[in-house]
């Protein structure tokens, strides 16, 4: 079994690689306005861990909606940081690069909190599975952390808090605006570690 994960180079998926090791990561930039202080986390990350990392540049910025984009968010956004179908889009380009490379299984970083967005879903992650594994090389997509919160996943993880530091998850730049949803959660669980630490 060869396995790529969709590394977005936030603390999630940054945890997915540290806990899961895959043979490749694939990150990409689809025009969204941290993207490269994703790539940067992502580059470091699998230095460290010896992962094959490749990166894929798709600019589809102009399909884009709300605080990733840097617009206002679309009329059917349930938060401000949605952009349509993106982990349908991300998955299949992710899959796209991976079954070139003989990959048989594609992880995603989605965890608990994710089911906010219908997209984040154990539904959503099926529905996508049955897709591309009816497609010819019969690829897998799993959701390995989908029951877990994101603290969870990085004690489960071991991840080192050091190395969890380089994790981008802001929304609106590459430098953390310390304003959006994905900010306020690295912050919150940050504090979590910390406080098992004390």
């Amino acid at each position: 079994m060869k396995t790529a994960l969709l590394l977005s180079g936030g603390m999630d998926s940054l945890s997915i690689a540290w806990w899961k090791r895959p043979d490749i990561a694939i990150t990409i930039d689809y025009g969204q306005l941290a993207a490269e202080a994703e790539l940067r986390a992502s580059k470091a990350i699998c230095a460290v861990l010896d992962i094959d990392h490749h990166i894929l540049r798709v600019d589809c910025r102009a399909l884009g909606s709300g605080d990733m984009a840097g617009g206002k968010a679309d009329p059917n956004a349930p938060a401000s940081d949605w952009w349509p179908y993106r982990n349908q889009l991300l998955a299949t380009l992710a899959a796209m690069k991976a079954i070139s490379l003989g990959v048989s299984h594609l992880w995603l970083g989605t965890v608990k909190s994710d089911g906010s967005h219908r997209d984040g879903t154990q539904e959503f992650v099926d529905a996508l599975d049955r897709l591309l594994n009816l497609q010819e090389g019969g690829m897998r997509v799993e959701a390995p952390a989908i029951e877990l919160s994101t603290a969870e996943l990085v004690r489960l993880a071991r991840v080192p808090l050091d190395q969890l530091a380089w994790a981008h998850s802001c929304h609106k730049a590459n430098v953390a605006c310390a304003q959006c949803r994905g900010c306020n959660k690295y912050f919150e669980v940050l504090e979590e570690l910390q406080r098992d630490m004390a």
